[in-house]
């Protein structure tokens, strides 16, 4: 079952003026406001005076000599003028407070469900009574439009809470897809650490390796081949590259030697040691204008095209 908006003392205190209202102007002793719960009638306002026998919150079971029934059950008015004349009529409950005189109409949800009737009463037939009946259908459409404000303060109210509750539960999930983040980022930066100290541990086992197991052996060669300058310029090379590699000399120098022929590295790494272009060609057995000819083009592909800057100081700024 629906559930529905709990009427307001505001609203209350605007229906207490309207039952009386219609008492005065149609000159009954009972106006009455009732809402249907189930199977109980329930007096919800009724019209201020001496002369109303209803009580506020009384209740009335529904049946068939309830006159409010009769409105219920054909969803339309029921005017009884004279309940002493009707055989059906006659022995109602409202007959204990002598009300043998009724006009009343279905109150309603926006929906189309009961919300109970709006009613007058008196001890006799009332032709003022009567003649106001279009007057009633009046106020009972001013009840209706409250209770369609009711509604729809109700639903916005429910939309509001639902957007809170989202708004809440978004929250936690960004909330805690961010904890997600940081945790992963934590876990990543441990994992580059730990991958930083593997890195330096393979360079240092490499390091300790070339000098404990290759440069001694270098040092041997060269004093073999101690009167062969040539083969000692480029045992002089490796054992630089070697010394290179232990101190990382994989930097700025190593990306500008990527991009030069085999022979262009070959000058580029002898120049690095300070030999001139008369030794350099030697060492290669090239010509000296073979040697200037590759430094010209060395210079052109690590951008000096001003002659004004040293080849050598160039590329000792690179290692």
């Amino acid at each position: 079952m629906q559930t529905r908006p709990v009427i307001t003392p505001e609203t209350l205190t605007k229906w207490q003026y309207v039952v009386d209202q219609i008492s005065e102007i149609a000159d009954v002793p009972a106006t009455l406001i009732m809402h249907t719960l189930d199977q109980q009638h329930n007096v919800c306002v009724k019209s201020t005076g001496n002369a109303n026998p209803y009580l506020e919150g009384q209740s009335f079971q529904l049946h068939d000599k309830l006159y409010c029934f009769g409105v219920l059950e054909n969803d339309a008015e029921l005017c009884v003028e004279d309940a002493t004349c009707d055989p059906h009529w006659r022995d109602n409950p409202d007959m204990e407070f002598g009300m043998s005189f009724y006009v009343g109409l279905p109150l309603k949800w926006p929906d189309g469900a009961i919300f109970g009737t709006i009613c007058m009463l008196d001890r006799f037939r009332n032709k003022r009574a009567l003649s106001f009946r279009n007057g009633l259908r009046q106020f009972c459409r001013i009840v209706e439009d409250d209770l369609a404000m009711l509604e729809e303060i109700e639903q916005r109210k429910k939309a509001e809470t639902r957007l809170q509750q989202e708004l809440v539960s978004r929250e936690g999930i960004i909330k805690k897809r961010t904890q997600d983040l940081e945790d992963a980022n934590t876990a990543l930066r441990v994992l580059l650490k730990g991958v930083e100290i593997s890195k330096n541990e393979v360079e240092e086992r490499i390091e300790q390796q070339i000098r404990g197991l290759v440069l001694p052996h270098i040092g041997r060669l060269q004093q073999l081949i101690s009167e062969d300058n040539r083969a000692l310029s480029h045992l002089d090379i490796v054992e630089t590259n070697l010394k290179n590699i232990t101190s990382a000399f994989t930097g700025r120098l190593a990306r500008a030697l990527e991009g030069l022929t085999p022979t262009e590295s070959e000058i580029v790494q002898l120049i690095v040691q300070g030999r001139s272009t008369k030794e350099i060609a030697k060492t290669l057995s090239r010509g000296t204008s073979t040697v200037d000819f590759h430094r010209n083009n060395i210079r052109q592909k690590l951008g000096l095209t001003h002659r004004g800057k040293n080849l050598q100081q160039h590329l000792n700024s690179l290692n």
